[in-house]
């Protein structure tokens, strides 16, 4: 039986796109191998939102040229990001079989169709597949029109184009249905979900129908963007018992007019005063954030005011990132780049040094607690899971706890994770 290997780099959609070409690849016969070199087919899902992530795939992709001179059978494939509609990828790496735009399954279908052999097809694989992990990502909106201008996302993804409600809420129940516990809701603009439909079910719509479905115990949702979230949205989630209360709100900047150079539709005021809303609304919430350092023209007074921010709102974990040119992007034709790597640097670890030590504060605070904790999986023999509100959480325990909801106290804490015990497991 021949067999594939995925290679995926990027967010948590890339991760899901990656389990669904999975699924069609079993459909025709092929079975997974965690070994590149065993593979006859390989697969890459790209991202090429900072210039890191590009490098990495070009890297691989010159990896990959070597292997199919020595095998010339290996058939490669590159879908994701990287996929721009000017075909440029597809000039440059010719020896690459096939190119396929995120999501856009017809295509790897056609050519599946055409180029694998199809005594190795089993069209009885995928309805009687088990599923093994406890949580899983669900795509739900794809593309974005909020062309901020640091951001490729728009010019690769497309549009904002939203799943039908029905679609997503079929596809919540099968996966309860076969052992999943916990479901996050993706998209790169997922709390504008539903805008686009005839029906204009909006993401509390869809909420409220997930919390009905039997089984299902959790609720997440990202990445959302502050001029979407409403105050419907913030009562929605405040309402369902089985929506976590965690929200992520990239903020990025603290600086109005760096803000406005970014395109991102808000002030630091109103952000404030969004942040507000959804502390009071939501009992309990925990709050993370986006945040992109040398962005063009950035002064050192305009880097502080994203620092007093951090230091004034308090979020529980902070996403940082250095700016980096995305050619075809507003920023990158408008904008200089000329702030050095160095001093990027030296922000970027300004940042984590302060979000290291309000994490420590906010985890501390929790020593003693009793949580809930949904458990995912073990790890260098101790069993792992996260709280509602996003803890990651470790314990030890000879019992199998795989897909269980316990309660358990914290004992130790760190800014990145808590250490926890169960009575009633020990």
């Amino acid at each position: 039986m021949p067999s594939y290997y995925i290679w995926t780099i990027g967010c948590q959609m890339n991760k899901a796109e990656s389990q669904k070409i999975a699924d069609y690849l079993e459909l025709f016969g092929y079975q997974a191998t965690d070994k590149l070199h065993q593979a006859d087919m390989v697969v890459l899902n790209t991202c090429v939102v900072r210039q890191s992530a590009e490098s990495k795939v070009e890297g691989m992709l010159g990896y990959l040229k070597g292997m199919k001179n020595r095998k010339p059978e290996l058939s490669i494939i590159v879908t994701g990001c990287f996929i721009d509609s000017a075909g440029n990828a597809i000039k440059a790496f010719p020896y690459v079989d096939l190119f396929f735009k995120p999501s856009d399954y017809s295509v790897l279908l056609n050519w599946a169709d055409t180029h694998i052999d199809s005594s190795y097809r089993d069209f009885q694989a995928l309805p009687s597949k088990t599923i093994t992990e406890v949580t899983a990502y669900v795509p739900i909106i794809q593309g974005c029109n909020n062309f901020c201008s640091y951001c490729i996302v728009p010019y690769r993804r497309g549009r904002e184009k939203s799943r039908p409600r029905e679609d997503v809420v079929c596809e919540v129940t099968r996966l309860v249905d076969n052992g999943v516990k916990e479901v996050t809701l993706l998209g790169q603009n997922v709390n504008s979900y539903g805008q686009d439909l005839v029906s204009k079910a909006l993401l509390s719509d869809l909420l409220a129908d997930l919390n009905a479905v039997d089984g299902l115990r959790r609720i997440r949702f990202l990445t959302n963007h502050p001029k979407d979230m409403s105050c419907e949205l913030i009562k929605t989630i405040g309402s369902l018992d089985k929506v976590c209360r965690h929200i992520n709100l990239p903020l990025q900047s603290g600086d109005n007019n760096i803000l406005a150079a970014m395109k991102r539709g808000y002030t630091s005021e109103r952000y404030r005063q969004l942040v507000d809303m959804i502390r009071e609304g939501i009992r309990g919430v925990a709050m993370s954030t986006d945040v992109i350092v040398g962005f063009p023209n950035e002064t050192d007074k305009q880097f502080n005011q994203t620092v007093r921010m951090l230091e004034e709102i308090e979020f529980d974990t902070v996403h940082v990132a250095m700016y980096s040119p995305r050619s075809g992007t507003y920023a990158s034709r408008e904008y200089e780049d000329y702030i050095t790597a160095d001093v990027k640097k030296e922000r970027l670890n300004r940042v984590e040094e302060v979000q290291t030590r309000i994490a420590s504060k906010i985890n501390s605070a929790l020593t003693g607690k009793t949580l809930d904790v949904l458990v995912e999986g073990k790890k260098n023999g101790k069993w792992f899971g996260r709280t509602r509100s996003n803890k990651l959480v470790f314990f030890e325990s000879n019992a199998n706890c795989l897909g269980r909801l316990l309660d358990v106290t914290i004992v130790k804490t760190s800014p990145w994770a808590l250490q926890a015990k169960s009575s009633e497991l020990n």
